[in-house]
């Protein structure tokens, strides 16, 4: 019998017969570990503990305590015992397919009744009754033809048109538990009994067309979150609920921010609260961005398919772009035009406006750029993901010595801004050369090169993510962590030596020839809509005094003080403060409860007493204390706190 050799994390290596599985190989180790084996890794592959093992290979045995592989394992046997458990309740039900997602999995069906909430809760219940069956999971490998004649006799069509759509004759992997079966690549777990009975939940039921085709049958979607405790899972369902008081939407209404309507579907229409923490962060940008070298332009919004030829952008992004066509007098056809999906192009033509010296670099574009682009009508979700938005984009043009210098000077801006923006935490993540791309290995290992010694002077807490990067360069990607533990990517910072070439952007170098600048696309924000509403769900609507849209409501006790209500609001627009007066004929305690629904920062409450001594009582959000202030001490207060950060205080 042929033998293979197996190398194990500690370096040791020991022989076993060609085709011995993961859970053989546990068991020769200690019988514990093969009880409480739950996968294995081959040569870095998750591997399931049935499946053979036919050559040399590093292997490792996981358990429950390896979060990544166990976590994968939970969710994906989860899928399948809720489709179990469903089929059970109503056989009638056609299975689709199941895949693991961040947190959890879904399963669609295709049911002619909608599930209800009141299924949910049988379907929960009937899957701790399998769990507790603690059947054996079991796989085989079939034929493709097998594993059709099968479905079609249990009259699965979803499963045969699968099966269909796999390329090539290779055999099909079969999985059951008990005597229901799936179709499935793996891995799972040894049996039902290993699933954490009081870690998961059915969270909701959507609709989903089939493999995402809008002409086929529209199914249910039954949503699950699994972890591998009931802490895990009673902590994530604290943080849904604490997502859902902050959800910009739900804030966007009550703080009269934003809206969005069919109309204009993934347009944002501002309101004058939501538009002023729209300039004021633009303000704010503006001025760091002018501080760090950045030169301000501005490029049309439509611009002739010509371009997206010559960039790469029309074969490539033409289905999510928005097409104008328009009848040009005299024209023998129409002009077809779209509005710019991205910056990029439109700035390389800046840069080709006049000769370029190497003495020019590096140059560095910076726009506050209007994109488009179509966006599915399932995939939108407030301003988190539209189909107009504004970019904070810039690019540098540069020599490849500059590249390290600027990603590092870009990290420090980046860190910088996301600090006073009130994100303390944010992760890396280095994208290298994909198996397609363009440029010399030469260059890209002086990209990547550069890309990696930058960000090692910021920290040494950054991932590395193979083959990942954009076929042009390499790139960064900057994820900011909010205040309830969950991480947004916004920032991104990437090398290009594709597109200058394909747009003929040129510099004049030391040695008089003529070379290509490399061009660092970069973006801080990401897009200023996402990013508001970010910052909104991050302070749950209590932004900081300088962004808050109305940062002071001055009210009225009584009547006979609103002259002196009056002569504060001016006092305090005068020092450049966004107040208000608010004199209507209502209690105090109602105006106080309002105006804290809308999120004001500051409320000044008068009466005569403080009318006499030329006073107000001062409310901070979120305190039932008040405090009392002269006029005078106050103005100079509210002052000081409505200064941006990066702009001294008085």
């Amino acid at each position: 019998m042929t033998q293979i050799s197996l190398t194990f994390p500690d370096g040791n290596s020991r022989d076993y017969a060609r085709g011995v599985t993961a859970l053989e190989v546990a068991q020769s180790i200690a019988p514990s570990l093969a009880k409480a084996a739950i996968s294995a890794s081959i040569d870095g592959k998750h591997w399931d503990l049935q499946w053979p093992i036919e050559s040399d290979a590093e292997i490792a045995i996981h358990t429950m305590k390896d979060d990544a592989q166990a976590l994968e394992l939970i969710r994906h046997d989860f899928a399948h015992v809720m489709a179990r458990a469903v089929q059970k309740l109503w056989p009638e039900v056609k299975v689709t397919i199941g895949p693991v997602i961040e947190n959890g999995w879904f399963y669609d069906f295709d049911r002619d009744d909608p599930f209800t909430p009141e299924d949910l809760g049988a379907i929960e219940k009937e899957m701790k009754a399998i769990i507790n069956e603690r059947d054996l999971v079991k796989t085989e490998v079939w034929d493709r033809s097998r594993a059709i004649e099968h479905y079609i006799r249990k009259n699965e069509p979803f499963k045969v048109e699968l099966i269909e759509a796999i390329p090539g004759d290779e055999p099909l992997r079969m999985y059951w538990h008990g005597h229901w079966q799936d179709l499935c690549r793996g891995p799972h777990l040894q049996h039902t009994g290993q699933l954490p009975a009081d870690a998961f939940k059915l969270m909701s039921v959507a609709g989903a067309y089939w493999r995402g085709d809008h002409t086929k049958k529209q199914l249910q979607r039954i949503y699950g979150v699994a972890f591998k405790n009931r802490d895990d899972l009673k902590a994530h369902l604290t943080m849904l609920e604490e997502a859902a008081k902050r959800d910009h939407r739900k804030l966007g209404r009550e703080m009269e921010l934003f809206h969005l309507q069919e109309e204009a579907p993934g347009m944002v229409f501002w309101h004058p609260n939501g538009w002023t923490i729209y300039r004021e962060l633009e303000d704010y940008m503006r001025r760091r961005l002018r501080k760090a070298g950045y030169k301000e332009i501005k490029t049309p919004q439509v611009v002739d398919r010509i371009l997206w030829e010559r960039s790469g952008h029309w074969e490539a992004y033409r289905e999510n772009m928005f097409i104008v066509e328009v009848d040009e007098e005299g024209a023998k056809e129409k002009r077809i035009n779209a509005l710019k999906p991205m910056n990029c192009p439109c700035h390389v033509q800046v840069y080709n406006q006049g000769l370029k010296s190497y003495r020019d670099l590096p140059l560095r574009l910076a726009e506050f750029g209007s994109c488009h682009r179509y966006e599915s009508s399932g995939s939108m979700h407030g301003l988190m993901r539209v189909r107009g938005f504004v970019q904070d984009d810039a690019h540098i043009f540069c020599t490849e010595d500059q590249i390290e210098e600027e990603c590092a000077n870009f990290i420090g801006l980046l860190s910088s801004i996301y600090k006073d923006l009130g994100f303390t935490k944010f992760d890396v993540k280095l994208s290298t050369r994909p198996d397609v791309r363009v440029g010399s290995d030469e260059i890209w290992d002086k990209a990547e090169a550069a890309l990696e010694n930058a960000v090692r002077k910021v920290t040494n807490d950054y991932e590395v993510d193979p083959g990942e990067g954009a076929f042009y360069g390499p790139k960064l990607d900057f994820k900011l962590t909010d205040a309830i533990g969950r991480e947004w990517q916004c920032g991104t910072f990437q090398a290009d030596f594709n597109l200058p070439v394909r747009l003929g952007a040129e510099y004049v170098g030391e040695d008089g020839a003529k070379h290509r600048p490399v061009m660092l696309h970069r973006a801080i924000l990401g897009s200023f809509e996402r990013f508001i509403g970010i910052l909104i769900e991050n302070y749950a609507g209590k932004m900081p005094f300088w962004l808050a849209p109305r940062q002071v409501v001055v009210a009225s006790i009584v009547s006979d003080a609103d002259p002196y209500v009056n002569e504060v609001v001016a006092r305090l627009r005068d020092a450049g403060i966004r107040a208000e007066a608010d004199t209507r004929n209502e209690k105090i305690n109602y105006k106080v409860r309002e105006h804290s629904v809308g999120k004001v920062p500051v409320i000044l409450a008068i009466g005569m007493k403080e009318v006499t001594e030329r006073s107000v009582s001062v409310r901070r959000l979120g305190e039932t204390r008040t405090e009392t202030e002269t006029l005078e001490d106050i103005v100079a207060q509210l002052t000081r706190e409505s200064s941006p950060p990066d702009l001294p205080t008085n």
